[in-house]
């Protein structure tokens, strides 16, 4: 098998990254996709589920849902109630919060679904991925703004941005909808029954 195009799949599963104004930025994002891609041997973005034990629905379907509500609320926060969120770090933030997820869910799909993961550094699910996903947003150089609104469990980051906040929500908005229309139960019931880290 050729080496899959992950710059390429990338683009086309996220078009959200042509809200990103800053272009410095938007590569960014794409570059720690690719390395999670490469570093947890996917052949495909849309190989990755939601969640571990939620196959019908993937994990770009899942990011896209939070970055679309995410900047739903932004235009809300900025014409209703006069504030300013930074859009390119919304979006940066939203389509970077389950990138950790490229490491996190090797052990959970077929593996006609993988490359070669790299399970002595990387694929594994010992790290949260929104702690994974951080690293790999600090990694590839995204500003501090953007790391901090990755991780999106309580107490992961001290103190909390609008940005960080917004992210927080429209992840929990996304997740509710597709845990129940996937398993007929709240996030809150799955975070309970079967995550590893709590909410």
């Amino acid at each position: 098998m050729t080496d899959p195009d992950y710059e390429r799949q990338i683009r086309e599963a996220y078009p959200e990254l042509e809200h990103i104004e800053d272009d410095d930025l938007r590569e960014k994002v794409v570059e720690a996709w690719r390395l999670g891609l490469e570093r947890g041997g996917w052949k495909h973005v849309e190989d990755i589920p939601y969640a571990w034990n939620i196959h019908e629905v993937t994990n770009v379907e899942h990011v896209r849902g939070v970055t679309k509500i995410a900047l739903e609320s932004a235009e809300i926060q900025r014409e209703f109630h006069g504030a300013d969120p930074d859009v390119d770090v919304i979006v940066a933030a939203c389509l970077l919060h389950d990138v950790g997820k490229c490491y996190e869910y090797v052990d959970f799909v077929d593996a006609e679904t993988l490359v070669d993961p790299d399970r002595e550094t990387y694929a594994t699910e010992g790290i949260p991925h929104s702690i994974s996903g951080y690293a790999l947003a600090h990694e590839v150089g995204c500003p501090l703004e953007v790391q901090r609104a990755i991780p999106h469990f309580i107490g992961e980051v001290p103190t909390r941005t609008l940005e960080a906040e917004l992210v927080k929500s429209a992840n929990s908005a996304s997740s509710n909808a597709i845990t129940q229309s996937a398993m007929g139960i709240t996030l809150k019931e799955w975070v309970e029954k079967y995550s590893q880290t709590q909410e």
